[in-house]
């Protein structure tokens, strides 16, 4: 197949330039000898230079047959943009030549950066003290030939020519073959450095979670969860990551839910303390690339992470050690614990396939294969025996496959005729108390459905408002039960009532789209946010 972009790399014999004209080797040539004239012998000592500061004759210099020298051409005019030659483009100002007041110390130099070590050109050091901006063309081969004194025909004098000559000419490489050296060069720094362990990846230091409860949370553990109220203002205003959030989530566990977790996708996952003091506790570099889903642990002491680097890693937060370490072959986009075997979890992402890791093992103990293309969220319904997963899958009449319902043990499809419009579903999210889960859709609008088989969806409920515009926009029950929260692609926080689906508040939280939303386990009145311009809103 032709190349997309043509190179000129060769002169055809055929090819015969108009009268006045030079080539490039001509030109580079007799500005060498210009600039020496303007420079007053830039390189004094030269060991080619004779007497009076002139080159000696070579074979092709311009000398009229009476021997004597004619004067130089100047190749540009008045303006120094003309160019006399469409192969090579000159500088737009002059070269400045500066006179060197002392040895300057030995540096690498452009012209021999391919050339064996400890050789350096003639030609090179001819214009190492010039600044010279020839932009990114390849220059003609003849122009880099060692200047040195006429030597007589023959066997010797051909042989030195052309050793300096395989020594002094950086060999033409095409640009799509340096393309393709660059990418090899980069992917086997990769490899290396997953191998031994990327200079990106940080070993966490340890973080203490045993510390005292919070004094804001003290008062709620002995008394049961009663009422959520409404947010109004904002109570922290949290900033560090320097990408879009698209994770977060509380500590489970209720004395130590002042713990906060984000997820962001400049490759990094940052632990809080959200609740008294809104400061980053500590930020974990274990990604070399972006962190599409993080989860804490039900213990409240490891969180668990998968990224765009199809890595997985559960880190202890106390010791700052990784427990478990995995590979998959696809990027992780979503991550759950099994709610019963806290050592098993599901992960899946893009690929048609999810996959059940036992961290024990450190090996895929199940997988549970569709013909999709992507997981966009996994959801565990009741003792877990049972899982839903949302995919991308739809057609023009109905989204076959939109929503799939698994058995965990057997790895069996139960139904995936659950949703019947064309829309699909980024996030999915189960009701407290209730045998229903919610379904979030880029029709604009959360659906309900049963979370039994065999899982119908209600036609006269639908909490609609907000946007979605193919967001991974995040919903969210209170722990009650008795209201909605969703995000909005225009930045807003909605909640709704669950029993009548009314719109409760609608809360101007960010700038950009707002794409995740939890309530706080414990404190009634306390809703976290994050958006994709990258930060994060503490609501009370």
């Amino acid at each position: 197949m032709a190349s997309l972009v043509a190179y000129d790399d060769s002169d055809s014999e055929a090819d015969h330039e108009p009268t006045g004209s030079f080539n490039a080797a001509t030109q580079l040539k007799d500005t060498c000898d210009m600039v020496k004239l303007r420079g007053q012998d830039v390189v004094s000592g030269a060991p080619d230079m004779m007497e009076g500061g002139t080159l000696p004759a070579k074979h092709g210099s311009r000398e009229d047959p009476a021997g004597q020298r004619l004067p130089r051409a100047r190749f540009w005019r008045s303006d120094p943009g003309s160019c006399p030659s469409q192969r090579l483009q000159w500088p737009g100002t002059e070269p400045r030549v500066t006179l060197p007041t002392s040895q300057p110390p030995p540096r690498p130099s452009l012209w021999t950066s391919h050339a064996p070590a400890g050789h350096v050109p003639l030609a090179a050091a001819r214009f190492k003290q010039m600044q010279l901006s020839w932009g990114t063309y390849d220059l003609p081969e003849p122009s880099f030939r060692a200047q040195t004194k006429p030597k007589t025909p023959g066997k010797n004098g051909s042989s030195l020519q052309k050793k300096r000559h395989e020594d002094c000419v950086v060999p033409y490489t095409p640009k799509r073959l340096r393309q393709l050296q660059a990418f090899s060069a980069d992917t086997g720094r990769r490899k290396d450095a997953g191998a031994k362990g990327s200079p990106a990846v940080r070993a966490p230091a340890p973080l203490c979670v045993a510390s005292t409860v919070s004094e804001f949370i003290q008062p709620y553990l002995d008394t049961q969860y009663k009422e959520t109220e409404i947010s109004k203002r904002v109570l922290f205003f949290l900033r560090g990551h320097r990408g879009p959030v698209t994770s977060i989530q509380w500590c489970p566990v209720a004395s130590q839910s002042h713990l906060f977790l984000s997820a962001s996708m400049d490759k990094t996952f940052k632990v809080w303390n959200a609740v008294d003091s809104g400061s980053c506790l500590q930020t974990y570099f274990l990604h070399s690339e972006a962190v599409r889903a993080a989860r804490w642990s039900p213990c409240g002491r490891r969180i668990l992470s998968g990224g765009f680097d199809c890595a997985l890693r559960l880190t202890d937060l106390e010791t700052g050690t990784q427990l478990f370490s995995g590979e998959t072959n696809f990027r992780v986009t979503a991550l759950k614990f099994h709610p019963k075997d806290h050592s098993v979890f599901v992960c899946g992402g893009f690929s048609s396939e999810i996959k059940a890791w036992d961290i024990r093992t450190s090996k895929v103990v199940r997988s549970y294969k569709a013909t999709v293309q992507q997981t966009l969220d996994i959801l565990f319904l009741r003792e877990g025996s049972e899982f839903l997963s949302s995919t991308d899958a739809s057609s023009r009449d109905s989204a076959d496959r939109t929503i799939i319902a698994w058995d965990f043990r057997s790895s069996a499809s139960i139904s995936n005729q659950i949703f019947h419009e064309r829309y699909t579903c980024p996030s999915l999210a189960l009701h407290p108390r209730e045998p229903v889960f919610l379904a979030q859709t880029n029709g604009n609008y959360l659906a309900l459905f049963s979370a039994v088989w065999p899982y119908r969806m209600s036609r006269r409920r639908r909490y609609e408002g907000h946007k979605v515009e193919g967001y991974a926009v995040g919903c969210e029950c209170s722990p009650d039960g008795d209201l909605l929260v969703t995000g909005s692609a225009d930045g807003r926080v909605l909640l709704y009532c669950f029993r009548t689906a009314s719109r409760a508040r609608t809360l101007s939280g960010h700038a950009q789209a707002c794409v995740g939303t939890t309530f706080h386990p414990v404190l009634p009145s306390v809703l976290a946010t994050c958006s994709w311009e990258g930060d994060i809103k503490i609501w009370h």
